[in-house]
């Protein structure tokens, strides 16, 4: 017989994106048996968290405050307007990048199917953004899925709407890649994709 609270601990660890019966299990057996000071400190920076971060009111990323960072930063080009799936995204291209610009965090991609369409994406709110006038040209970010790419095709409407001109990140052979290990979705999508070389 297992202790109620134990259950209610593995079942907690299982909200985790891939985290399954046994590995939530194991989660739950290493905090009680190795962990438990880290197991307080989890639990108090996940209440905190839960509780004290929100939406930025200008981008839609996670923030304590009411205007991120990056929004409030006078030192980004207002006239640049990268709009991203996800935080992480955002962070990956922030990262990676020499962007100084600014984003819009979707906080998730056009899929009828799951009830998403654009007004869970904040799409109002985008297009208010772009009447604004001070961004010329939008970045569009999105994965190359289905859904990606049709969220991409939406933006780009929304964009020409607003006199705002939208670019969309190249897809492709990766850097360092060898073409006969290259997938043959991505393959296909480079070749139709080509552009002259200057």
């Amino acid at each position: 017989m297992t202790s109620p609270l134990l259950e209610q601990l593995v079942e907690a660890f299982r909200v985790l994106p891939g985290v399954g019966q046994k590995s939530a299990q194991r989660m739950a057996y290493h905090v009680l048996e190795r962990e438990r000071a880290g197991g307080r400190r989890l639990a108090d920076a996940l209440a905190a968290a839960v509780e004290k971060i929100g939406h930025c009111a200008r981008c839609r990323d996670f923030s304590e405050d009411e205007v991120c960072a990056t929004c409030a930063s006078a030192a980004r080009d207002v006239h640049q307007l990268c709009v991203v799936e996800t935080p992480a995204d955002r962070l990956a291209i922030e990262q990676a990048t020499g962007y100084r610009g600014l984003y819009y965090v979707l906080q998730g991609r056009l899929s009828p199917l799951d009830g998403i369409g654009p007004g869970e994406l904040g799409l109002d709110r985008l297009g208010a953004r772009l009447g604004e006038g001070e961004v010329s040209e939008m970045i569009i970010a999105t994965n190359p899925t289905v859904e990606g790419e049709a969220t991409a095709h939406y933006l780009g409407q929304l964009a020409r709407q607003h006199g705002v001109r939208p670019s969309r990140l190249a897809h492709g052979v990766p850097l360092g890649g060898e073409l006969e290990y290259v997938d043959r979705g991505t393959l296909s999508h480079a070749f139709g994709t080509r552009s002259e070389m200057t």
